[in-house]
């Protein structure tokens, strides 16, 4: 057996051989250590600051007042600030179908908040109103309608029915609430360009919307009456960089978080709401919109583009969210292809 073995054992080496043999082993080796960080090194140099947060804003139920934030978490779903998630909320006909500021503009003048453990609601003329973030488990659960898609919600009970019903002098609304142990949305049944595993619950078709403050100042400069921020109900506003210029980015870094766009947003008779009152326009910003932007968005070329929908690239680390805050950096990793 010790002769079989010794008869399979490799051959010594010369010396000289042997030497050889070292020396090309510990080139390849720097060599792969340099590329790594010379691959490392450009990687860093291939984000270049684009801009900084100059707000963030969440809009916990759906077409309803947004609050500002100075940070936020911001998960596979959109946005969270403590107990309160970003479109977690939506007021439905009684027979599912969702209900908007589209079909009824002073949806956007009820504010929310909430505190130790209340969703709290108020509006012009109305009492204000808590109600548990939680709805109690013996709620029935709805199946909604929102943009050709079932979804479920908690009904949150009769109470806050009233109220919506009573503010909006409208046919019986209801509102409820999404768990995350219900099923989102698909997004890529909304709009092809996004991926199997993009989800939503209550938003339109994405967790994030992004806008420059150089934008909206751009619009304003060619608007006979000013319009603010709030007509467009933005998640996160980047100050620094150029009108427009975020139309252009692919993959962005903002703090720890990494987004990538997925399309223009292409904008409705929402943004015609005046969060000041209620009033729907139907013409303006959309009008003045049209005569600039392009709006190739839609199939039949009905809606302008304003904005970016993004969707937060899942970490190999797996964490469940990253952190934003205002005024941190906005680095560009890609651009739009």
């Amino acid at each position: 057996m010790a002769a079989s073995l010794g008869r399979l054992s490799m051959p010594a080496l010369p010396s000289s051989r042997l030497a050889l043999f070292c020396a090309s082993v510990a080139v390849v080796g720097l060599g792969a250590a340099a590329a790594w960080r010379w691959g490392r090194r450009r990687a860093r140099r291939e984000l270049v600051r684009v801009g900084a947060v100059s707000s963030l804003a969440i809009y916990p139920v759906k077409s309803c007042q947004g609050l500002p934030l100075e940070s936020a978490e911001l998960t596979k779903l959109g946005v969270r600030s403590g107990d309160l998630r970003d479109r977690f909320w939506l007021v439905i006909k009684e027979d599912g179908h969702m209900v908007t500021a589209r079909q009824e503009p002073r949806l956007v003048l009820v504010s929310v908040n909430c505190e130790n453990g209340l969703l709290i609601l108020n509006a012009p003329e109305m009492k204000e109103l808590s109600i548990p973030i939680t709805a109690p488990k013996n709620n029935p659960v709805k199946t909604c309608r929102v943009f050709g898609l079932d979804i479920q919600g908690r009904d949150c009970g009769d109470e806050v029915a009233h109220w919506f019903t009573t503010f909006l002098k409208s046919e019986p609304y209801r509102l409820v609430h999404y768990e995350t142990d219900m099923a989102p949305r698909k997004c890529e049944k909304i709009h092809k360009p996004f991926q199997p595993n993009d989800e939503v619950p209550y938003s339109d078709c994405a967790p994030l919307l992004i806008i420059s403050d150089a934008s909206m100042e751009d619009l304003n400069s060619r608007m006979e009456k000013k319009i603010n921020m709030r007509h467009f109900r933005p998640n996160i506003t980047v100050s620094g960089c150029g009108a427009y210029e975020e139309d252009t980015w692919g993959k962005v870094m903002i703090g720890d978080v990494e987004l990538r766009e997925v399309m223009a947003c292409g904008r409705c008779l929402l943004t015609t709401v005046d969060p000041e009152n209620g009033i729907i326009d139907r013409k303006e910003p959309l009008e003045t919109l049209k005569r600039f932007l392009n709006f190739s968005w839609s199939q039949d070329n009905s809606y302008v583009c304003f904005q970016e929908k993004m969707h937060r690239v899942s970490q190999n680390s797996g964490a469940a969210s990253g952190s934003l805050n205002s005024e941190d950096t906005c680095k560009l990793k890609s651009m739009k292809n």
